[in-house]
């Protein structure tokens, strides 16, 4: 070419470089290709104007996800979109690998891009080359998907800030790897370090509390949301010369800053540093991208979850109080385990209200539900319950007022269709004499664990959850706690856990009651991990796993007269009584049955099945000859007394009605009046006595009586009354 002679056109001279040209409008959804650029995509040699489908059937499947991320990178950083693509023929395979330069713009208003540029063939680099580093060869393209498919599933398992830091400590990047990784915060009009790896503690000072208008790298990406790329230390010194000296200190080769983004807003800088030369190609710049969205995500999810346990834990703490002070002659123990998975908290709650002259009230209690209403529920029932029990109402008239206040409370709510309700469970103790009295709304009974370690479900009088009607009447229940014996108060979360029902639940957890040796902390511990595995909780804390239920339970054992412990089976001589007393009320028959149970668990261990199934036999008489034939209720005491091998069961049924019992002799069709046959033919000693207002009937049955009928001469007591109570 003379000097002076015009310069060929742009096309001609593009064609002699075998470069073509083409332009993309994604608004149209039309690419246009010159005659070279259609050559080097596999179509006749000559210009034409393409739909996009077009195009995509003649490039890699993967290559097409990649151009347009590429584009979106470019865009967002204002440089130039460089990519490698592989062309296709008609039987998929690659007949060449081209290479993509353009320069994007984006269109806000029509949400489009517009690209023109070029392609040109390339030939693949050798490997182990800086170009072979970027290149997009097919293994490495395998490598990175892996990677930021591993990468993308581990940053979505992190739960927490500190595991979001160590998983990106560990990524191993296809290509290149860190030196040394930092995430910046901001907090206010300051730059934080959230996390790093690579630099020690004491290197944290000069960065920590950095203004956002310092000349520095980070300080930049977080103002201004685009990433910052330093592919050498003097690219560094030139743009940032203030802040200069506190990266050379490090000895690193090349830096990259990028936004940690989320829905637009950015949260903070990642910084991933070199310590040697990185160029930071498209194919590198898009992996560092793809991992600091990931590394946002995970982090705003980290965080979220992390602000979420705080107030819950900060909710849990102040809806669960602890059980202090120590209250003289009982030893106390308490636990609560939430579901986890989400809010750590729920309707489940246990209290221990302070009352007048030494007593003191144990709550225990299951609002429906397992979300935040019914934590909130939970919480305005608690502070209820314990305004009643301060105004001096008895335990029934304590659960009268709430049920009345959780009924207002949920029916003025303004969504009908969520009325909610609880059931709980109202123990009133005096430590002085072991008296426990009860009311119960639709909760589970207690247990006592006798200091033998005899385990006995105590069936008590009850009424409907609180919040379903009113004007429920809840009656009470006296039981009385001998020295060494504990009361278990729990919902139903310690049982029904695992699939079980409240039955076989309750199956599961008795030989741990049974077999327990050490204090009420360790016993509750025990119960926990029945259900649970074992745990690393304290008295209020929460589990790790995830749970089906909540689950709260209160442990009161009595201490003995001279005030030692003496609480669990093996921590004090095993006393050779156990002894229990119920109530069984005309109204209530269907307690019967309760009652029969309640013997027979007492006499778990009789060595003789047929004394089991006559005691349980006479008990059942007696108890339905004062229902049938007075007007009053019935006592129940039971008793074991004696050494293995030598003891003996007395039953002893008390009513306040004045007619003694006398024996009759009912004829063949008659269907009452054996009760004292049965008594006389299977009891080895029986009577009655008086008792002031009232009579009881007693029978005795001795663990190593001889022969099969066991029974014995018609006694006569101190006072010389005969028969049995109520025998018709």
């Amino acid at each position: 070419m003379r000097t002076g002679e015009p310069l060929p056109p742009v096309g001609d001279v593009l064609a002699a470089l075998a470069t073509g040209l083409w332009q993309w409008n994604t608004a149209a959804g039309l690419v246009t290709v010159d005659a070279e650029a259609a050559r080097l995509l596999g179509l006749p040699a000559r210009e034409a104007s393409l739909t996009e489908a077009e195009v995509r059937s003649r490039l890699h499947p993967v290559d097409w996800n990649e151009i347009t991320g590429v584009v979106r990178l470019a865009v967002a950083e204002g440089t130039l979109a460089e990519v490698r693509i592989r062309i296709m023929d008609e039987q998929s395979r690659v007949v060449r690998v081209v290479r993509s330069r353009s320069k994007p713009s984006f269109d806000p208003e029509r949400r489009a891009y517009l690209l023109i540029g070029t392609l040109q063939e390339v030939t693949e680099p050798a490997p182990g080359t800086a170009a072979g580093r970027s290149a997009v060869t097919g293994d490495w393209r395998r490598s990175r998907e892996a990677f930021l498919l591993d990468a993308g599933r581990a940053l979505a398992e992190a739960r927490s800030t500190e595991e979001v830091l160590r998983v990106a400590a560990g990524l191993s990047m296809p290509g290149f790897s860190p030196a040394g990784l930092a995430v910046f915060g901001a907090r206010g009009d300051r730059l934080t370090i959230i996390g790093h790896h690579g630099q020690s503690r004491k290197d944290e000072s000069p960065f920590a509390q950095m203004e956002l208008e310092t000349d520095y790298p980070a300080a930049e990406v977080v103002r201004t949301g685009r990433a910052v790329y330093l592919s050498s230390p003097e690219e560094y010194r030139s743009r940032y010369p203030l802040t200069w000296p506190l990266a050379e200190r490090f000895k690193r080769r090349s830096w990259a800053f990028l936004p940690l983004t989320v829905a637009g807003r950015t949260l903070g800088t990642w910084m991933a540093a070199f310590s040697y030369p990185v160029a930071f190609t498209p194919d590198e710049r898009s992996v560092l991208t793809t991992v600091a969205r990931m590394m946002a995500q995970a982090l705003s999810r980290a965080g979220a979850d992390e602000t979420r346990r705080e107030l819950t834990d900060g909710l849990q703490r102040s809806m669960l109080p602890v059980l202090g002070p120590e209250i003289p002659g009982v030893t106390l123990a308490a636990r609560y385990v939430p579901t986890g998975g989400g809010l750590q908290v729920g309707g489940d709650w246990y209290d221990m209200i302070p009352l007048p002259r030494g007593r003191f009230a144990l709550v225990i209690g299951d609002v429906q539900g397992h979300d935040v209403r019914a934590a909130g529920l939970m919480g305005q029932l608690r502070i209820a319950l314990r305004a009643y029990a301060a105004e001096g109402h008895r335990p029934d008239a304590v659960l009268s007022r709430a049920s009345h206040f959780l009924h207002g409370l949920t029916h003025s709510d303004q969504d009908p269709g969520d009325l909610r309700f609880a059931t709980c469970l109202y123990v009133e103790v005096d430590p002085g004499t072991g008296t426990v009295e009860t009311a119960r709304a639709g909760h589970l009974d207690p247990v006592v664990r006798m200091v033998d370690g005899t385990v006995l479900v105590r069936a008590t009088a009850g009424g409907l959850p609180l919040g379903l009607d009113p004007d429920c009447d809840y009656p009470t229940t006296r039981l009385a706690l001998e020295p060494g014996e504990t009361l278990l108060l729990c919902t139903d979360g310690l049982l029904e856990t695992g699939g079980h029902d409240l039955e076989s639940g309750w199956q599961r957890l008795r030989p741990v009651l049974e077999a327990h040796v050490g204090g009420m902390e360790e016993l509750a511990d025990a119960l926990i991990q029945a259900v649970h595995g074992p745990s690393s909780h304290h008295t209020t804390g929460p589990l790790a796993d995830r749970r089906e239920d909540d689950v709260a339970l209160v442990l009161l054992c009595r201490q003995g007269a001279e005030g030692e412990d003496g609480c669990g089976a093996g921590s004090v001589p095993r006393s050779p009584r156990r002894r229990t007393m119920l109530s069984v009320a005309q109204a209530e028959p269907e307690r019967i049955a309760s009652a029969r149970q309640h013997l027979r668990d007492l006499l778990h261990d009789w060595p003789s099945e047929d004394q089991t199934d006559s005691a349980v036999l006479l008990l059942s008489e007696t108890l339905t000859n004062v229902l049938v034939h007075t007007d009053a209720d019935a006592l129940v005491l039971a008793e074991v007394t004696g050494a293995p091998g030598e003891r003996r069961i007395r039953v002893e049924v008390t009513d306040n009605g004045d007619d003694l019992p006398h024996k009759r002799r009912p004829g063949e069709m008659a269907s009452s009046g054996r009760g004292l046959m049965l008594i006389e033919l299977l009891a080895d000693e029986w009577g009655v006595a008086p008792r002031g207002e009232g009579k009881s009937i007693w029978f005795d049955l001795y663990e190593s009586a001889g022969g099969e009928d066991g029974g014995g001469d018609f006694p006569v007591d101190g006072s010389g009354a005969e028969g049995a109570a109520g025998a018709a």
